[in-house]
């Protein structure tokens, strides 16, 4: 499988902070408030809420017209089979676009300096995919607060599909 790596630029995650300070964070209710995670609250070890999401042939056929990615492995399971695939399978990027929402859900969103991943293992329709980040070490630079998460995607079975890191900029109480 392939990696894929995306970091916000510096300037967009400050301009974002400047707006919402310690960005907006979702609620255990699943609502979008201003619960704000702050430096001093953080130790190694945390491990940010999971969350979970049952993949359907419909998440992966909204997806396809979101992102414009047609391919038919992901929506047609003649062609899929064809292939020597068991069925359709999910995109890559929608599992890690997934497991970015639960680290934004975490730190705030605007806050995530960088987040790479890899894709470990397919997804498939019906399966139940769940977050688990972990925080992995804390660290001051030039000012910014800085905290480093593992953040993984796995089935119910506890089958790795998406494995990464992460780092975010998260405000101090000082």
């Amino acid at each position: 499988m392939r990696a894929c790596r995306l970091q916000a630029p510096y300037r967009y995650g400050r301009m974002i902070e400047r707006l919402r300070p310690g960005g907006s964070r979702r609620t255990e209710d699943g609502t979008v408030g201003d619960q704000v995670l702050y430096f001093e609250d953080v130790n190694e070890g945390d491990e940010a809420p999971e969350r979970s999401h049952t993949l359907t042939r419909t998440d992966l056929v909204m997806y396809a017209g979101a992102s414009a990615d047609y391919n038919p492995m992901h929506h047609d399971d003649v062609k899929a089979k064809q292939a020597g695939q068991p069925s359709v399978f999910g995109h890559g990027m929608l599992s890690m676009g997934f497991l970015g929402t639960a680290i934004t859900d975490y730190v705030g969103v605007g806050n995530v300096r960088r987040y790479q991943a890899r894709f470990a293992k397919q997804t498939w329709p019906d399966e139940e995919l769940r977050t688990r980040i972990v925080v992995t070490g804390k660290r001051t630079e030039g000012g910014d607060h800085l905290i480093d998460l593992d953040v993984r995607l796995r089935n119910a079975e506890g089958e790795e599909k998406v494995v990464g890191e992460a780092t975010a900029v998260v405000p101090s109480r000082a």
